[in-house]
């Protein structure tokens, strides 16, 4: 074994950095490149490689040189002795489809292993052979969200089984092209919050999902979940949801009450599965243990329920309420990612953002020409330069062509690639869009 001093004392976490080492042996030193990343205790998975704690190693049951994290036992055993541990990137394994779910956190100790990952296409036909039957899918399901909260309000059974029959074809068009739904909810008249925030929900829950390599039967759980979770609303006072200004703390405690009241009706009314039931019921739960109703922390929050709070939070921000305007698709992502590792996890933020790309579908966007813009498709690997559909000239007034362009390669004026200058608000586009659509 090479003897050998290692000059860092300190560590900058997050970066990669360069360090000399010395081999005193062979009289010889070499710069070697390590990325260490600080994280919290509770965000380890197995598959990390421990190289530093919050406290000197010496007293503590682990070898000095660092620990390979096996098991969920591991983390425990470290959770024990440490708040923050720093980790070696390159010293841990690497990543592969089905320990990506476990390095997200999937299931709790004695579960069974994640399931197969399932390789989804990134678009499996295309956008304008999708938008008929994803017409038809967004139509059927708007009518089951609009009677859902009818017969809540009305004190009247619900069906999950109806709600599940929803959430398939919805599942299945996102599977076929996830574009296509963005598209129609962007060009649609608004609807009413509750009914709008379900739909939404629903469509950003499977499209997660489906990111992930989560399997069908699992996107029309988190579809359901999406419909589902918001349902104890109906039974709160109008006047409290829609309340202007800041809620005093009973009026806090009873929205919160709103998962409580939604579980109710479900095991009451019956046919959820236990896991819609476990996701609804954590959806409101906060990486950093700040949520409710439990204060549940870290990777105690079951997987599905924070990837119900990322998308609940997230359509919650692209929404007008009484109380604030809405934020674009493209800043509401940043505000979740400001967020990470405190309210969320940061690196399902980071697998949400992927799913959606810098300016989600459905996104309205001001171009480097001037005109407005909205998002119509992703290029799945440029990101940055999807396919739009141009409402404004830079004069604001409508272009009634509605000319689409793929910013990966048109050119404008002069030869200059056509780029997205900033994201913007929904309100930022005078013109109802449905007229010319829908």
């Amino acid at each position: 074994m090479a003897l050998y001093s290692h000059p860092n004392a300190g560590v900058r976490t997050g970066t990669r950095e360069v360090l000399r080492i010395r081999f005193p042996q062979w009289g010889i030193s070499r710069d070697v490149a390590i990325e260490e990343r600080r994280i919290h205790v509770n965000s380890l998975v197995p598959g990390m490689y421990v190289s530093r704690l919050d406290r000197p190693w010496a007293g503590t049951p682990f070898p000095l040189e660092g620990v390979l994290v096996g098991s969920p036992e591991d983390i425990d055993a470290i959770r024990r002795w440490s708040t923050h541990v720093v980790i070696d990137v390159d010293k841990s394994l690497a990543p592969t489809p089905r320990n990506v779910l476990l390095r997200l956190g999937w299931g709790r100790v004695g579960d069974p292993a994640p399931p197969p990952v399932q390789r989804y296409e990134s678009h499996e036909v295309p956008l304008e052979e999708e938008l008929p039957r994803a017409r038809a899918v967004f139509a059927d399901a708007r009518s089951v969200a609009v009677r859902l909260v009818e017969d809540l309000k009305a004190g009247r059974r619900i069906s999950v089984a109806e709600i599940e029959s929803a959430a398939e074809p919805m599942v299945a068009s996102v599977i076929r092209n996830p574009n296509a739904f963005f598209w129609l909810e962007s060009v649609r008249a608004r609807d009413p919050y509750a009914y709008a925030h379900a739909l939404n929900a629903a469509a950003l829950a499977a499209t997660f999902g489906r990111h992930l390599g989560l399997p069908q039967g699992t996107l029309v759980d988190l579809a359901s979940g999406g419909l589902l979770m918001d349902i104890g609303f109906s039974l709160i006072e109008a006047a409290t949801i829609n309340h202007g200004g800041p809620l005093s703390d009973p009026q806090r405690r009873e929205v919160q009450r709103h998962v409580e009241l939604g579980l109710e009706v479900l095991r009451r009314d019956g046919g959820a599965s236990d896991e819609v039931l476990e996701m609804i019921g954590a959806h409101h739960e906060r990486h950093d243990g700040s949520g409710y109703p439990c204060g549940t922390s870290g990777f105690g929050i079951p997987l599905m329920g924070r990837m119900l709070g990322i998308v609940d939070s997230y359509d919650a921000m692209c929404a007008s309420r009484p109380y604030r305007p809405a934020l674009s698709q493209h800043h509401a992502l940043q505000s979740l990612y400001r967020e990470r590792d405190r309210l969320f996890q940061g690196e399902l933020v980071e697998q949400f953002s992927q799913a959606l790309g810098v300016y989600p579908t459905g996104s309205l966007v001001e171009l480097s020409t001037g005109h407005v813009a909205v998002v119509k498709a992703q290029n799945p690997a440029r990101r940055l330069s999807p396919r739009v559909t141009v409402i404004l000239r830079p004069d604001r007034s409508v272009d009634p062509a509605f000319p689409e362009l793929d910013l990966w390669i048109h050119e404008g004026p002069g030869g200059q690639r056509v780029s997205i200058l900033r994201a913007l608000p929904r309100e930022a586009c005078p013109v109802d869009l449905s007229q010319y659509f829908v």
